[in-house]
This record gives structure tokens, C-alpha cells and sequence, in this order.
């Protein structure tokens, strides 16, 4: 078996496994992001709670088999909310988002403080990962000016100071834990049209990490999406219909479907 086999086949055990846990995850994510990301995470098979509130973020935090924090439209009572749930939720994966960190002063601050909580996984652009880093980036708000290649090293030193897993999404992902390295090649050009796929992109590594070794779960999870946004591109006339078919693809998708069309590469 290549290694590209058995990196496909291990795609689809996890596709597997996420669906058959169907997961409650636990999402403080943005305003833009919140209904999208919720039916992405349904049409895949996961469980989303979709709650922010600082009195219940922590509690709530307690009872979800895993967390993702997404900082797009943040505010202080929200940043409350997301470090309460961060330390709430010990022993259990999250996944941190840092959307537009290096936008802003207070961007940058928060995200080092959720750093230091140590996220099982850091998934973004280019240019976040590298202002997450401490890395001159060029980013425009949100969008990434920097190619995944430029924040490769960034990821692997950011992984390695935080135990975790870093993954840098754009026309080709990039994940790892500091030693180990994979990219991913699934995907469509009509995903980064539509608003909140890369937000609800990280609901679905929170899933896939529930019960899973964070490395193969977030490659695998990048795998199934990309895959998805793929089989719905062939189906649709551009980004309204693309947005329906890739729902329809999330859920259609089966291992054996993974297995066979996955694009991984150890690297």
C-alpha cells in the first residue's frame, strides 16, 4: 500500500468514525459564519451548537465533545466567552480560528491569548497563520496576500510551540504537527466565493478531531470538504447553486467515495 493509499484510507476511517459519533461541537464563530457553518456541520453529520453568551459559554463547554472559536466579528464580552469555554473544556479537542488576527491591535492580543490556552488545532489563511506566528504578513482583512507555501515554516514553528496541530488553508492546505507534514489538493475555486465556507471549514475539523488523532482527523477533514466543494462545482452554474450542491455533497459523500478521491501527499 502507498503511502498515498493508506493516507486515503485513513481519510475515509475518519469520515467514518465523525459520522458515527456524530459529535456535539460546541462553535463560538461570527455572525456571518453562524447559520452556514451550522447546516454545513448537519449536512456532514455532526452535531453544531451554536452559542456565545460568556454566562454559558464555559458550562456549556463542559458538556460538548469538542470546541471551535472563530474570532471574526469578536467583541469583549464574546472574547470572555471564548477563553471561559477554552479553559472549560480540558481534555477535549478545539480548534482555534484567528480570523483577520493581525488586522488590529486587539486582534493580535486576543489571539496570543488563546494561543497560550493551547488549541489542539490552528486552522487559517496564509497571512493569519503568519501574524499568529509573529511573522510580518500581508494580509488584507480577512483575505490572505501570502501564499500557503510562505507560512509553511511559520506553521511548523507554531505547532511545535503549541503541542498542536496547525493547518494553513488556500488552493493547496498544508498541515502539521511540527514533525509530521501533509498537503491537501482538494478543492474548488468557486469555495473562497462563498462567505463562511472557510469558518464552517473549522466546525468540520472539530468534528473529525472527537475520538481521533488530530493530525489524520484534520487531513482528513480538509480532504472530505475540499472533495465536496469538487463534486459541487461540477454540479452548479456558479456560487448560488454552488452553495446548495455543496450541502448535497457533504452529506452524499461516503468513505469508500473519500478513499477513491482524496489528493494526499506526505510531505
Amino acid at each position: 500500500m502507498t503511502d498515498t493509499t493508506a493516507a486515503n484510507q485513513r481519510a475515509a476511517e475518519a469520515l467514518h468514525a465523525m459520522r458515527t459519533a456524530a459529535p456535539l461541537v460546541h462553535n463560538i464563530t461570527n455572525y456571518v459564519a453562524m447559520n452556514i457553518m451550522a447546516n454545513v456541520m448537519l449536512a456532514a453529520g455532526a452535531s453544531p451548537a451554536m452559542l456565545h453568551a460568556r454566562e454559558e459559554a464555559a458550562e456549556f463547554a463542559g458538556i460538548a465533545q469538542a470546541l471551535t472559536l472563530n474570532i471574526g466579528t469578536i467583541s469583549p464580552p464574546w472574547a470572555e466567552a471564548m477563553i471561559g469555554a477554552a479553559q472549560s473544556i480540558a481534555g477535549k479537542p478545539w480548534v482555534l480560528d484567528p480570523v483577520a488576527v493581525g488586522a488590529t491591535g486587539y486582534r493580535r492580543a486576543l489571539g496570543a491569548e488563546l494561543l497560550a490556552l493551547s488549541p489542539t488545532v490552528i486552522r487559517g489563511n496564509a497571512s493569519e497563520i503568519l501574524s499568529l506566528a509573529g511573522t510580518q504578513a500581508a494580509g488584507k482583512g480577512a483575505d490572505a496576500a501570502d501564499s500557503v507555501a510562505a507560512a509553511q515554516d511559520a506553521a511548523r514553528a507554531l505547532a511545535l510551540r503549541t503541542g498542536g496541530v496547525v493547518a494553513v488553508t488556500g488552493a493547496l492546505d498544508y498541515v502539521t504537527d511540527g514533525t509530521r507534514a501533509a498537503e491537501v489538493a482538494n478543492g474548488h475555486p468557486m469555495m473562497p466565493r462563498i462567505t463562511a465556507l472557510g469558518c464552517s471549514l473549522t466546525g468540520i475539523v472539530g468534528a473529525f478531531c472527537v475520538g481521533q488523532n488530530p493530525f489524520d482527523a484534520t487531513v482528513a477533514a480538509l480532504a472530505f470538504y475540499g472533495l465536496a466543494g469538487e463534486r459541487a462545482g461540477m454540479a452548479s452554474a456558479g456560487p448560488g447553486s454552488f452553495q446548495v450542491a455543496f450541502l448535497d455533497a457533504l452529506a452524499a459523500i461516503t468513505p469508500e467515495d473519500l478513499a477513491a478521491g482524496a489528493r494526499i501527499a506526505a510531505r
